[in-house]
């Protein structure tokens, strides 16, 4: 059976204003949760390959999705020790079995339990989500930054219900099509969007700004909160 603690930030931690807390025991996953009054929803994250609740890009945009009225949940989807494995750093099915084992316990935890799930995922992340989000209804929407899809393989994507953002930067040529082909197997509510300038990390000045109010939008469109775009 899986149990599930929560704990309070240590006064060292680098992040303030926000909890810490641990998700399930074998094997556990740090993670960072953030509710802003009146939530209107919960953002879940999927990290790309090597990267976990700590990647700046994340932290920065759950920081802006927070001040638009989302809740956020970073967190580690490997322990230490698994991150170790190279496989299992591309292992998207482990991945994506986590995802669910969050949402299981956001869906349980009494400052979550009411408010509607979304993912968010980057690189390698972007396709867990969609593998963790096929026939999962309790999804509200996904947003894909650099994602990768393709992993999630098609049979997953077809199933997918929940209405999926694609977000690709333009100067990320080979996952452009890898992004296009997936879309095309999606039969869910689904956008392609290019953001201009953008490579695969979306490092160039602007461009996250950029995903950050894509994804914004998106998520509140589809929490019934504004216009879905």
């Amino acid at each position: 059976m899986v149990t599930f603690t929560s704990e309070r930030p240590p006064r060292t931690s680098p992040i303030e204003g926000l909890e810490h807390v641990r998700i399930g025991q074998r094997p556990g996953l740090e993670a960072i949760l953030g509710i802003p009054a009146q939530a209107k929803g919960l953002v879940i994250f999927a990290h790309g390959s090597g990267s976990g609740r700590m990647s700046p890009r994340n932290n920065y945009v759950a920081t802006k999705l927070r001040e638009a009225g989302l809740a956020t949940l970073l967190l580690d989807l490997l322990t230490e020790r698994e991150e170790l494995d190279r496989a299992n750093v591309f292992d998207i099915g482990l991945l994506a079995s986590r995802l669910r084992v969050a949402t299981d316990w956001a869906g349980d935890f009494a400052p979550t339990a009411m408010l509607r799930p979304c993912y968010f995922g980057a690189s390698t992340g972007g396709g867990a989500a969609l593998l963790a989000a096929a026939e999962d209804r309790r999804i509200a929407a996904v947003v894909s930054r650099g994602g990768r899809p393709d992993l999630a393989g098609s049979q997953a994507l077809a199933r997918v219900r929940a209405p999926t953002l694609l977000l690709v930067g333009s100067l990320d040529g080979p996952v452009i099509g890898l992004n296009r082909a997936a879309a095309d197997t999606m039969g869910c509510e689904h956008k392609l969007t290019i953001v201009p300038g953008a490579g695969h990390l979306f490092e160039e000045p602007g461009t996250l700004d950029e995903v950050v109010e894509h994804a914004r939008d998106w998520f509140l469109g589809h929490l019934g909160e504004g216009d879905a775009g």
